[in-house]
């Protein structure tokens, strides 16, 4: 156990069978989850017994746990609110607590019609207790109640970690896989008591942690104060089956952490809840595509410690064909086509500067809307050989950018004599050549910005300004790139060439665009004042610094979207907006649903800036993974954190009302800046094949654009 440890205190509640009801059939692999957990808490970690609080209800038909059972309390709703409420009290602030729940997920009519009425959501979601089908006194836990208990700990400045291995909502059995929810939506009239606090405080709490009614998933408090690992999303399945290395059921949520957890022993590296994720979710897609798990909060802490770590947001590997093809979990919403190359790392990969570490290089050759297979390349065709194993959850690298992305710049040292802002002071004229042809060796390598040549046409153009300093233009000179740089300074040729990249990068983003796709008439995006309200006009939006607007996303299709809301903002950068609070991958949008996304728009706080242009670009797709992450971006010139550095917890906090400045850091990101910039592999211009936008293909952007003005 790491030296970095705190003190954990553990709250495990696994449930195999339901008193008799209606909806909840006894499950057969939860109380396993729990006693797998168990012994790698008390093994791996040196968890004291004394610290472990199990709640379990074993199977009647399984005669070895009940035989096995000792005095362990049972799950049931009074017994799971005492043990909430004394792990709370035991624990002391700066101490850890770690809640796994096995079990059925349910959703229930609301018993708190007034947080919910009028959202479009008239559900509660729910952990079901063992005694749900007691017909007095048979209670749901429900999210309203889940965010006093959870709001208790972390006020206590507790390290909370809550792992929930069931479904959000209903399903039905597959093959040989239970699915760990009801059939359908409870209905029955069931009380509105609680014994986790009155009426009023879970009220007040819901409000106040939510930040607005009718969050889709249940309303945990702000995500920068702990981490939650869901099995799946609201809408999916949570299997629970026997995995062909064993003969025993498991949640495969619960067995693919435990077998990711004793992967990074072995490999030594470090591992945080995103990695953990991230490989969790390929193992579980590859078994089962109606479960995508849901990571929460702080996904760059390192699991079961309280220090955070850097680590580069990645493409995943997340289904092995063979060992010369592969699947990722990006496609052309994300902006790859058809010959882009990905190197291809060993699992829990931390470094990815060692690239004698790689495992293979593969290099696209079907793209679809949000996921694309790859073939492995071999050493004659730019490839390596093959050192390691391919497996679901490692980590990809792009090597080289495709070619539509590659942006030209010009290198303009003719300019002459004068008074004009286009010309120069005599002193600054000779200078010109020295300066850019500094410039023409930085660019020298990387994959994302080369040099103008004879019949291109350049989108950018490098030139020295009347005060020697760089000046980038885009038809004329970009403004606000701060700080400025002199061609006195050494290393500000290199800078030039950073922001660049930076700046292609960024263009990267806002051209992506699929109009001519089917889903246009499906998504909705309006921006709507404070009271919900349209602006007169829609085409040309400006709004007062600080001013509150609500940008509205609606589903008017038949089939739910996955959708993402990137910010790109005045700073140059590119950030993602959490969606009702939720700081994920991506937001479920179900059919004829509507959300909104309260934002307070404010110019950067840069006497520079007399306003600004935000950029709101939605994404939605209807299959795959949908992580979008991976193309976020630092303001311009804000440094990037290096490899295995620890963030402050206030720092790293996103707010859900964003501003047009970047009120917190970019956490993970070193991906971008890499991506064709600091690896050897130059862009393999001649095989890279130009995007075909196919309006067949389940994915579209819509955005919409914001001044913003003091």
């Amino acid at each position: 156990m790491s030296e970095k440890t705190s003190i954990i205190h553990v709250l495990l509640i696994g449930i195999d069978h339901y008193k008799p009801n209606r909806l909840y059939k006894s499950l057969k692999g939860a109380v396993r989850d729990i006693n797998l957990i168990e012994t790698y808490l008390k093994t791996d970690l040196q968890v004291p017994p004394e610290r472990i609080r199990k709640l379990i209800a074993p199977n009647p038909e399984d005669t070895v746990l009940l035989e096995v059972r000792s005095a362990q309390e049972e799950p049931t709703y009074e017994n799971i609110v005492k043990a909430f409420k004394e792990i709370t009290a035991t624990a002391q602030p700066g101490e850890q607590v770690y809640i796994h729940y096995a079990g059925h997920g349910g959703r229930a009519t609301t018993v708190y019609p007034n947080l919910k009425r009028g959202t479009g959501e008239q559900n509660d979601e729910a952990i079901v207790p063992m005694d749900i089908g007691d017909t007095e006194k048979g209670r749901y836990l429900r999210d309203v109640e889940m965010t006093t208990l959870l709001k208790r700990m972390t006020d206590k400045d507790l390290i909370v970690t809550l792992i929930l291995d069931s479904c959000h909502s209903g399903g039905a059995t597959r093959g040989d896989a239970e699915i760990r929810s009801g059939a359908q939506t409870d209905t029955l009239k069931r009380t509105s008591e609680s014994l986790v606090a009155s009426q009023e405080e879970l009220e007040r709490n819901w409000l106040e942690e939510t930040g607005h009614q009718g969050i889709r998933v249940a309303g945990f408090p702000e995500a920068r104060k702990y981490v939650l690992l869901a099995a799946c999303r609201p809408n999916e399945y949570a299997y629970e089956y026997v995995p062909s290395s064993g003969t025993e059921r498991h949640g495969a949520l619960t067995y693919w952490m435990i077998d990711t957890l004793a992967s990074a022993a072995k490999s030594g590296q470090p591992l945080t809840y995103k990695l953990l994720h991230d490989r969790v979710t390929a193992q579980i897609q590859s078994k089962f595509s109606q479960q995508i798990p849901m990571i929460l909060g702080e996904s760059d802490r390192r699991v079961f410690e309280s220090d955070r770590w850097s680590t580069p947001l990645t493409v995943s590997v997340i289904k092995v064909v063979s060992d010369t093809q592969i699947t990722l979990n990006a496609g052309q919403a994300q902006g790859l086509s058809k010959g882009t190359r990905f190197s291809i790392y060993p699992l829990n990969t931390t470094d990815f500067t060692d690239q004698t570490c790689q495992v293979a290089i593969v290099e696209l050759t079907q793209v679809n809307a949000s996921e694309s297979m790859a073939r492995v390349l071999k050493p004659e065709e730019g490839g390596i050989e093959i050192t390691g194993k391919l497996e679901p959850g490692a980590p990809a690298i792009m090597v080289s950018a495709p070619i539509e992305l590659i942006q030209r710049v010009r290198l303009t040292d003719s300019k002459t004599v004068g008074e004009q802002e286009s010309e120069l002071p005599s002193e600054l004229v000779d200078l010109q050549k020295e300066a850019l042809d500094k410039v023409r060796q930085a660019l020298a390598g990387n994959g994302w910005v080369v040099e103008e040549q004879a019949g291109e046409s350049a989108l950018y153009q490098v030139a020295i300004d009347r005060q020697g300093n760089y000046e980038i233009c885009k038809g004329k000179p970009i403004p606000n790139l701060r700080p400025l740089l002199s061609i006195n300074d050494p290393d500000a040729p290199q800078r030039v060439v950073d922001r660049l990249i930076h700046l292609a990068k960024y263009q990267a983003v806002q051209s992506l665009d699929n109009a001519s796709s089917k889903l246009a008439q499906v998504l909705e995006v309006q921006l709507l004042t404070e009271d919900r309200q349209p602006f007169p006009d829609p085409q040309n939006l400006v709004v007062k610094n600080e001013e509150i607007v609500r940008l509205r996303l609606s589903n008017r299709g038949a089939r739910p979207l996955k959708v993402a809301v990137l910010d790109l903002e005045p700073t140059w950068a590119v950030s993602q907006i959490p969606i009702g609070g939720i700081d994920s991958p991506f937001f479920p949008l179900d059919a004829g649903a509507e959300e909104e996304i309260p934002l307070r728009l404010k110019v950067p706080d840069d006497p520079a800036y007399e306003q600004s242009t935000e950029i709101l670009k939605v994404f939605a797709v209807q299959q795959g993974l949908a992580d979008f992450r991976w193309l976020t971006l630092p303001a311009l010139d804000q440094p990037l954190t290096t490899r295995g550095a620890m963030f402050d917890q206030d720092l790293a906090a996103q707010s859900v009302t964003r501003s047009g400045e970047s009120e917190g850091i970019n956490p993970l990101n070193d991906l971008l800046k890499m991506i064709g910039a600091d690896l050897d592999q130059a862009p393999k211009t001649t095989r890279a094949a130009i995007v075909v936008v196919d309006p067949r293909q389940e994915w579209v952007t819509k955005q919409v654009q914001i001044v913003v003005k003091r």
